[in-house]
């Protein structure tokens, strides 16, 4: 049994979704794949058991989330709190995935609590990065040299697809001349990180009023209502699957876009829509949801919704596993943990 410990130096970077898709191929393998997020802290935050709820469902784990995420709090020590967790969580597994922060430094309190779990579970481990403009290889080595020879690399997530051929050369040649081994470098995907027609419906604070089964679909564009009934047929023919958000005073708009392949129709203001878009989206079995918000506002919950979203649907896993064949070092991991391939 080994631990592959995913760490990063900065939160919502995409461990869980590296996690996730790791896990998966391992179990693809013939592997029992387990899972730990430890909290070090008096309490748990508000919602940092949602990724452990998520990782139960991807690896069928039987294990209460309670021992997925254990709460480890400063009045034991940390690495029989850590080991005595970890315990509950491995037993018949060939792999445990655990979750965790570092510091930017080595002298970071982050960072020491990281080497310190690394070292109790003699765990591999793969540093995760976000892609940001000016980003060094110097700008980490300090936190991760203190994982020793137990590091196995990084992997640069959210990359621009536009980039993302010149970060691949730029950025491992960096470092590796730092002799840091880059796992993968992987592009920004907006699929992976877009969100439910029901999770819309609650960022927006809007009524669903019908096809309400179609509340679990994703939705993968954002289009906002066209100038004129003509353009307004080409315009919404460009995207599919998408969400169009249009005023309660436009119901040209609203069957423009009822005519194209649409996740669901937002409509703005407070009458809502006329009978005749309400029976059109009844035939095309597109959501309607109405909210007495304006457009500008609907927009910007939805861009501030996005900033936040995390990788939480099990549909985009069949996108992910295409992503991380294509760019990430499987062989490498492996043999660094010591599993054959």
């Amino acid at each position: 049994m080994v631990a592959l410990y995913l760490v990063s130096s900065e939160e919502a970077v995409g461990k869980t979704t590296i996690g996730a898709g790791v896990g998966k191929h391992l179990l693809g393998e013939g592997k029992k794949v387990g899972f730990l997020k430890p909290i070090i802290a008096d309490k748990k935050p508000v919602g940092s058991e949602n990724d452990a709820v998520f990782m139960k469902q991807v690896l069928a784990l039987t294990e209460p989330v309670d021992s997925l995420c254990p709460l480890i709090s400063g009045e034991r020590n940390l690495a029989d709190g850590i080991r005595e967790a970890y315990i509950e969580v491995s037993q018949n597994k060939d792999v445990i995935i655990v979750e965790g922060r570092c510091g930017q430094s080595s002298d970071d309190n982050l960072s020491k609590t990281s080497y310190e779990i690394a070292g109790a579970l003699k765990a591999k481990v793969v540093m995760v990065e976000g892609y940001s403009n000016g980003l060094s290889a110097a700008k980490f080595i300090s936190g991760y040299k203190g994982f020793g020879e137990n590091l196995l690399g990084v992997v640069l997530n959210k990359v621009p697809k536009s980039r993302l051929k010149r970060v691949c050369d730029e950025i491992t040649s960096r470092f590796s001349e730092a002799e840091l081994s880059i796992l993968g470098v992987l592009p920004d995907d907006r699929m992976l990180f877009t969100f439910t027609v029901g999770e819309l419906a609650d960022y927006i604070q809007g009524e669903i009023l019908n096809n309400a089964e179609k509340s679990v679909e994703l939705v993968e564009n954002i289009m906002v209502g066209a100038m004129s009934v003509d353009s307004g047929l080409d315009y919404f023919g460009r995207k599919a699957n998408k969400l169009v958000v249009a005023r309660d005073d436009r119901p040209d708009m609203q069957m423009a876009a009822l005519e194209t392949l649409t996740r669901c129709l937002v409509i703005s203001g407070s009458t809502g829509p006329i009978d005749y878009v309400r029976y059109k989206a009844e035939d095309r079995g597109i959501p309607l949801i109405i909210t007495k918000s304006d457009t500008s506002t609907i927009v910007q919950s939805i861009e501030d919704a996005l900033e936040k979203a995390r990788f939480s649907q099990e549909k985009k896993l069949v996108k992910l596993a295409e992503i991380l064949e294509q760019h990430l070092d499987f062989q490498a991991i492996y043999s660094g943990l010591g599993l054959a391939k």
